[in-house]
């Protein structure tokens, strides 16, 4: 997670995109974290007990190279991928060419190229939406959702051991307090999730935690996790679009 949420908190550039350094510079050791992590499902059954996708339009946010579209796709209607970095767009659409239901989307959180009340459910994971300066997202993520749709933001959980203490040290200014305060003042319910990332080797484990870790905590990391498994800490946001005014 080195430099992700810095940058989150950073002054949004001009071109509105938050680069997001580990997918972005090694995507093909992002792919060995895609395929280790969740190996449970846990937060697949989170997510889909706040809102099940089933026969629905799926949007997901800052899709990266699209490793969720087509799980979202065996079931749902339709599944857009939105993604702002064009390396990874290009890698998104080879993953989904051969499924008729699925497409990836050139475009920033903060303008959804979607026309407004299009998509039951929002997804976002570990992407761009990390606390206080992220309302032009949800802005959008509410102009896109049809009454009665769900935003559904995953985010790691910053006091939950062992990841969440190596997120703080890497990341002074972020307090995921603060991070859970502001989404429950924005009106979100909060589900808090342990899943569990497996890794085939150590080298994977290994070269996973160099990417997400500054070199200091990321060796802190790698001589706290023995083996090749341990457990994440996550938070599911889900807060849903009001179907309508309510009557006496």
């Amino acid at each position: 997670m080195k430099g992700l949420v810095r940058a989150a908190l950073a002054a949004v550039r001009a071109t509105d995109v938050l680069p997001s350094p580990n997918i972005w510079h090694w995507p093909e050791v992002y792919e060995v974290e895609n395929r280790a992590q969740d190996v449970h499902g846990a937060l697949w059954d989170a997510v889909r007990a706040d809102c099940d996708w089933s026969g629905r339009d799926v949007v997901d946010v800052g899709c990266g190279d699209g490793f969720h579209l087509p799980l979202f796709a065996q079931t749902a209607r339709r599944v857009t991928g939105v993604e702002p970095h064009p390396p990874l767009v290009a890698r998104a659409r080879a993953r989904v060419a051969g499924l008729p239901n699925a497409e990836v989307l050139a475009g920033p959180a903060q303008r959804l190229p979607l026309p407004d009340a299009s998509a039951d459910l929002v997804h976002a994971r570990t992407a761009y939406f990390f606390g206080p300066g992220c309302e032009p997202g949800l802005r959008e993520a509410d102009r896109v959702l049809r009454p009665g749709g769900a935003l559904v933001i995953v985010d790691l959980d910053g006091t939950a051991e062992p990841y969440g203490p190596w997120l703080c040290a890497d990341e002074v200014r972020y307090n995921p307090l603060d991070v859970e305060k502001f989404f429950q003042d924005k009106g979100f319910a909060l589900r808090r999730v342990r899943a569990l990332w497996r890794f085939e080797t150590r080298a994977d484990l290994e070269a996973v935690l160099r990417i997400e870790f500054s070199a200091k905590v990321a060796e802190r990391a790698v001589a706290q996790t023995p083996g090749l498994a341990f457990e994440v800490g996550y938070r599911v946001h889900t807060r849903v679009k009001p179907a309508g005014l309510l009557r006496p």
